[in-house]
């Protein structure tokens, strides 16, 4: 089992075990930003990712429907030869909130071995996702929070922030030897 899918495997527990603190450290940072905060941030994504391999998981193509723009069913439409109509009718519905979602889950350009058929043409919240390499990083804490619950490596970037600017103590991962 490689470090990743120990994560994935550890994350239910590791969320129900950081939660409040997270929950704690995120609105004490949207009151007052540490003015290092999207230094820190940066930092902490580029190391995790050094460990996390996305293709391990898979987990957010699975379980999470990305908001699907026009400028999105434009570029994907094009990139797989079709008609945006075409693409739309085929691929997408309108979700609760009148947004462009696909219209079933797991993503149906998710590959068995963790691949996107539609990698350079990916919707923008895919290329974006999990959203821990961005500037303003206040601004996305509920969406981070949300995260969590699906993705190790935000949860890892979200233990590294408490531990920075919580002053709470961040519960360790349940690992197998």
């Amino acid at each position: 089992m490689n470090k990743t899918e120990e994560l994935l495997e550890n994350l239910e527990q590791d969320y129900k075990d950081n939660i409040d603190s997270i929950k704690q450290t995120f609105k004490r940072i949207k009151k007052k930003t540490p003015k290092n905060l999207d230094y820190f941030v940066q930092e902490k994504n580029d190391e995790v990712f050094e460990v996390i391999d996305c293709l391990s998981c898979g987990a957010c193509c699975k379980e999470l429907g990305p908001r699907i723009t026009d400028h999105d069913v434009q570029r994907m439409a094009k990139g797989m030869k079709m008609k945006p109509s075409k693409f739309t009718e085929q691929y997408l519905k309108m979700d609760d909130d009148d947004y462009f979602a696909f219209n079933e889950m797991p993503c149906p350009f998710l590959m068995p071995d963790n691949y996107c058929m539609v990698y350079e043409h990916r919707p923008k919240a895919c290329r974006e996702y999990p959203h821990t390499d961005r500037r303003k990083f206040s601004q996305l804490l509920q969406l981070t929070e949300l995260n969590i619950k699906t993705c190790p490596a935000a949860m890892e970037v979200s233990k590294a922030i408490v531990k920075e600017f919580g002053n709470i103590p961040v519960k360790k991962i349940r690992t197998q030897k």
